[in-house]
């Protein structure tokens, strides 16, 4: 990846969404290329100077690729833990996340043991139906206390049609399917129904480094600008 330019990177990324992430992985993948020889880090502080690597990325990298004992905790465990722990429905991220799922490893096998909390929160201790019968597990402070219910609003279901970035995605196609820089014709008509929402997503994408413009005023990927 590392050899191959960022505006084929976005290409491959295609319509997977957020395609900040694809640069940032193909500066990771240049940056391992030329201070790594081409291999990742196995430790989590080497991980997070990584461009586009969080916190959450880096210890499961660690954990899952390299067998350490380190926590790694996504949704799924935060609820598994905010259950059996804590004996709340469910519970936001905070800073004894990691401290709650440290104590809970064992000595060997911490993947083995991460990747199963991971997959009870995802198949049986679940957010909206979770499957109590089915539990393994002995004991659960939640369960035991009647299964009270979260007493937080629900965050509804942020849409996606007419926002900024469907606009920018469908900007994003038009450039991903042309192997020379497009018109400003080219990109207007794929977004008619807000014209400042189109000037607003393109120059966001501008912005962001994704689109370069040329000295012709047309526009391109980035590094396909000339």
């Amino acid at each position: 990846m590392a050899k191959t330019s960022v505006a084929e990177v976005l290409r491959a990324w295609g319509k997977l969404g957020y395609p900040r992430r694809a640069m940032r992985l193909h500066e990771c993948a240049t940056v391992l290329a030329r201070d790594y020889d081409d291999q990742v880090p196995d430790d989590v502080e080497t991980l997070l100077t990584l461009p586009g690597v969080g916190a959450y990325t880096a210890r499961a990298i660690a954990c899952f690729g390299y067998g350490q004992r380190v926590p790694v905790v996504d949704t799924n465990v935060r609820r598994v833990i905010a259950r059996v722990v804590h004996g709340v429905a469910d519970s936001t991220p905070s800073t004894r996340d990691l401290r709650d799922a440290e104590a809970l490893l064992p000595v060997d096998n911490g993947a083995r043991f991460s990747a199963a909390l991971m997959e009870l929160g995802a198949l049986v201790c679940t957010a909206r139906a979770p499957q109590c019968p089915l539990c393994p597990l002995s004991s659960c402070a939640w369960h035991e206390a009647g299964r009270p219910e979260l007493d937080t609003p629900v965050r509804p279901v942020q849409k996606y049609a007419g926002t900024d970035r469907q606009a920018r995605g469908r900007l994003l196609d038009v450039l991903r399917g042309s192997s020379i820089p497009v018109t400003r014709a080219q990109l207007d008509v794929v977004w008619l129904s807000d014209i400042a929402q189109r000037d607003r997503a393109l120059d966001s994408l501008l912005v962001d480094g994704l689109v370069e413009q040329t000295t012709d005023g047309r526009f391109a990927l980035a590094g396909e600008g000339g």
